[in-house]
């Protein structure tokens, strides 16, 4: 699999594909979890995105369940050598029903629990998981760069913010002599939804042109979440959801089938190699529930678009 440089300067490479652990520990068992991480492993994988707060919603869930499994994998792994460890902070559960927000207390709080469930004394990368605009950035950003400082973090990156909340930041902390986000993770993937449209899931937010452009202008690394719309590209049982339904949809929807067939791959693969080949390149973060999809993933891996292939599926809307 191939590597790249993460931005920021901290010297990271991150793998071509990020493995996703959200459901590891709730609904994921741990044991699928291990086979999983081990396989990843195995095909060259070295990046692997958690968070604090995974997956507090899932019945039985409170949080930190993730983070745990990924902990017991790397003590019986025998440590994280040639591994890049994500997490996130920003989204538990908080006062009120709220999100826990990026207040200093709540970072430094939950960076400690994070670094404890994972066994680790520090994490390559460290992002604020959704915007808290009830907090001075000044504070959220000198505490992110506390860490950074201290040695209990890499690099910083920040999820789920509209990118002029993005540069805002980025321009403060640089002012500031701190520590900047220099990794981007948004929901992003080759089937887009209704324009102006909320999306229902809590928190996320899908990556807008402004955001591309500004990652491609910045040299920052984007990761992407949902890249393959929760098996809803390939699997009857898991039709698109509303906002996705739009006539753009059934025509990017086409040229994905033309040319996975043209190319003898899988729907699901094309998505992938579009993402990682594009402009700017992306990481998919992959999120899977059994060894078999993370093959099919992985396959991905080695699938290099044709220039005429790809124009068919950009011009697709």
């Amino acid at each position: 699999m191939r590597q790249r440089e993460l931005s920021g300067g901290a010297g990271i490479q991150v793998s071509q594909l990020c493995l996703g652990a959200m459901a590891f520990g709730t609904e994921v068992d741990e044991e699928t979890s291990f086979a999983i991480l081990d396989r990843f492993v195995e095909a060259g994988g070295t990046t692997i995105d958690t968070a604090n707060c995974y997956s507090f919603w899932v019945p039985g869930g409170v949080g930190g369940e993730s983070e745990t499994v990924l902990g017991r994998w790397l003590a019986r792994r025998g440590g994280r050598d040639g591994l890049v460890l994500a997490s996130k902070v920003g989204s538990g559960p908080g006062a009120n029903g709220g999100a826990e927000g990026l207040a200093p207390e709540v970072i430094r709080t939950q960076l400690a629990g994070s670094l404890q469930r994972l066994g680790v004394d520090h994490l390559d990368l460290y992002y604020s998981h959704r915007e808290d605009r009830d907090t001075p950035d000044e504070q959220t950003l000198a505490t992110f760069h506390e860490a950074v400082t201290e040695g209990k973090v890499r690099t910083l990156g920040a999820s789920n913010h509209a990118a002029w909340r993005l540069a805002e930041t980025r321009a403060l902390a640089e002012a500031r002599g701190w520590t900047p986000y220099t990794a981007v993770q948004q929901r992003y993937s080759y089937l887009l939804p209704r324009p102006a449209t909320a999306l229902p899931e809590g928190g996320h937010v899908h990556a807008s042109d402004e955001l591309l452009d500004l990652v491609r202008s910045r040299g920052l690394t984007m990761f992407a979440y949902s890249t393959l719309l929760w098996g809803s590209y390939t699997r009857p049982d898991k039709p698109l959801p509303e906002h996705y339904q739009h006539p753009g949809t059934e025509r990017r929807l086409q040229a994905l089938r033309e040319v996975a067939d043209e190319l003898g791959v899988t729907v699901n693969q094309v998505v992938l190699s579009w993402l990682t080949g594009g402009d700017p390149a992306i990481v998919p973060i992959v999120g899977v529930s059994s060894v078999a999809q993370l093959d099919e993933a992985l396959a991905a891996v080695d699938l290099d678009l044709p220039t005429e292939l790809r124009k068919r599926l950009d011009e697709a809307c």
